[in-house]
């Protein structure tokens, strides 16, 4: 390329830039007639009066030649030195920007504080340094700028708050992002903006008592601002699910179009366990909103956990004719809705019909079940062992899903020696572990049991269920009954809002004679998961109370459902022989 082509081709290209259009200023004028004015206008940056010279022009495409290639100090230097020389604003801000993209930070700076010293009114010359100096933590410095550009914006400086908190996100120090944002607001106390953005920097820095005023003072501001709603909501939620949901059911009375809050409100209650309330708001939503694949997953899956299957089925093939972004997800519930109807050869179908995907692994396991459920254990072994794992954690995981076909089968002695043959190869895999230790109790072998929970309590203190499972133990077999119960509660600690925890603990309140103790725990936690073993457990303790109505309306109940359960129907026969 001649030097005579490289100064026509630069000499366009910065032709080109000085006509295109500057972002206008953002800036409140005096009067709304300038104001109009300046928007027909778009500002133009203000350019030195020099001759544009071959070695200008070199040096500007020794920058972006640099640039494209991905040598981003060379770029900096030559776009840095430029702009010095020149005091073109148009230069500074691409030397700005290669100092940025490169990662550059202290000839970005230096780059951006030239920028707004040849272009003072330039909003994007400002912004850019404030950033560079909150990345840098100086806050104290970046101040000033913020103050200007949120000044410029009146009277319409909200939206520049709701962007505030993004610019301080990678700030690590919360506290003195908290005070800048504190300091920012305070001469915009009738913003609602500006107190919704002093409350989400006061949940950064663990400030909640301070996040609630401030969004109760947004709120009183603008009533119907869902953004502030779904704050509120949550900050509720971190310490109470019922708070969260009298807030957003009040809020929705007022305002019931705020399908985000509804969203929000129809997710805490799931989290709540409240299913079937949960299940009409997503339906409303639905019916609002139209087929929203994300709402309609939602119903689906609530629909499959309520045992509505006609619901979910029909929810779950709307999404496959839509195109549901993880059609594979799909299968694997549809997969589920016909494993629950006991259709075990449709159900094998869908599992077979997963293809990729975190449910894969899972779904392959499923055929394999599906297999046993018609009487085709050994098709269903085999099956397992010719699945390729990618991966340890996926090898432990085959192992344990051929164990459980073994377990059901009442295989107990091939499931224990099995799950040992892993635990050679894979010694310090917690799952494993724990599985080993659940299928040498099916043989009495308590004391390989102990030592193989105690063993897994030392690799993963916080594994709920291995003191759960040693506590219930000994709970069951009446035995060392302080030590069941002190077993529990640590598990309960770990864990408050686990059914089966809760029904272990049911269960040692009655072997220790704590009866009414027993019923309450025990009924909690059937209401939150309504197993069979649970129901079991809660018939005996009320029968034991001599309210056996009420006992037999339980089993009978469960027995309905859950025909099979070895556990409830030997409780069953030893009270109604």
């Amino acid at each position: 390329m001649s030097l005579r082509f490289v100064g026509v081709f630069c000499l366009a290209l910065l032709g080109a830039c000085a006509q295109q259009p500057q972002r206008a200023s953002q800036e409140a004028p005096a009067e709304p007639a300038a104001r109009t004015a300046k928007a027909e206008q778009p500002r133009q940056p203000p350019l030195p009066s020099i001759e544009l010279s071959d070695q200008i022009l070199y040096q500007y495409l020794v920058g972006e030649v640099a640039a494209q290639s991905g040598d981003f100090a060379l770029a900096s230097t030559a776009f840095l030195d430029l702009a010095q020389r020149t005091r073109d604003p148009r230069i500074a801000q691409r030397a700005a920007e290669v100092a940025i993209q490169g990662r550059l930070l202290d000839p970005a700076l230096k780059a951006s504080r030239l920028w707004l010293d040849v272009d003072p009114e330039s909003v994007e010359a400002r912004q850019t340094l404030a950033g560079l100096l909150v990345t840098q933590g100086q806050l104290a410095q970046a101040k000033e700028h913020l103050e200007v550009l949120l000044a410029a914006e009146a009277p319409n400086v909200g939206p520049a708050f709701m962007h505030l908190n993004g610019l301080l996100a990678r700030h690590p120090d919360r506290a003195a992002s908290l005070a800048l944002v504190r300091d920012l607001a305070k001469p915009y106390p009738r913003v609602s903006e500006a107190h919704f953005a002093v409350a989400q920097a006061a949940l950064g820095a663990g400030q909640l008592e301070l996040a609630g005023s401030e969004l109760k003072e947004a709120l009183a501001l603008r009533p119907d601002w869902d953004s502030a709603a779904l704050l509120q909501g949550q900050l509720l939620q971190r310490t109470s699910n019922a708070a969260a949901i009298a807030f957003y059911r009040d809020f929705l009375r007022r305002y019931p179009g705020e399908s985000d809050v509804r969203l929000a409100f129809a997710r805490t209650l799931v989290a709540d366990r409240q299913y079937a309330e949960a299940r009409k708001e997503f339906q409303r939503l639905v019916k609002d909103s139209g087929d929203n694949p994300d709402v309609l997953m939602a119903v689906g899956l609530l629909s499959l956990q309520l045992k509505d299957l006609d619901t979910a089925e029909s929810t779950f093939k709307t999404l496959l004719d839509l195109d549901y972004r993880d059609p594979d997800a799909v299968r694997y519930y549809m997969g589920q809705v016909q494993e629950e109807r006991k259709r075990y050869d449709e159900a094998e179908l869908w599992y077979r019909s997963v293809a990729r995907g975190e449910n894969l692994l899972s779904a392959q396991s499923k055929v394999a079940q599906m297999l046993a459920k018609q009487g085709r254990l050994d098709e269903g072994l085999k099956y397992l062992q010719q699945v390729e794992p990618q991966n340890n954690q996926q090898r432990a995981q085959l192992s344990m899903a051929e164990a459980q076909l073994l377990r059901e089968a009442g295989r107990y002695q091939e499931a224990y020696d099995l799950l040992g043959r892993a635990l050679e190869k894979l010694p310090n895999y917690p799952d494993l572990i724990y599985d080993y230790a659940m299928a040498a109790e099916k043989l009495d072998k308590i004391d390989v049991m102990e030592a193989s929970l105690r063993r897994l309590m030392q690799i993963k203190p916080d594994h709920a269920h291995a003191y759960n499972a040693l506590g219930y133990t000994l709970a069951d077999r009446n035995t060392r009954l302080a030590k069941a119960r002190d077993l529990i509660a640590r598990a309960l600690k770990l864990s408050p809002d686990d059914p089966f925890i809760m029904d272990s603990m049911g269960w040692v309140e009655f072997r220790l004679g704590n009866l009414d103790a027993s019923v309450t725990i025990l009924k909690r936690a059937y209401e939150i998961r309504a197993d069979p073993e649970i129901a079991a457990h809660l018939g005996e303790v009320l029968w034991a109370k001599g309210e056996r109505a009420e006992a037999q309306r339980v089993w009978k109940s469960s027995l309905k459902d859950h025909p099979e359960n070895e556990t409830l129907r030997n409780t069953v026969k030893r009270f109604l022989p």
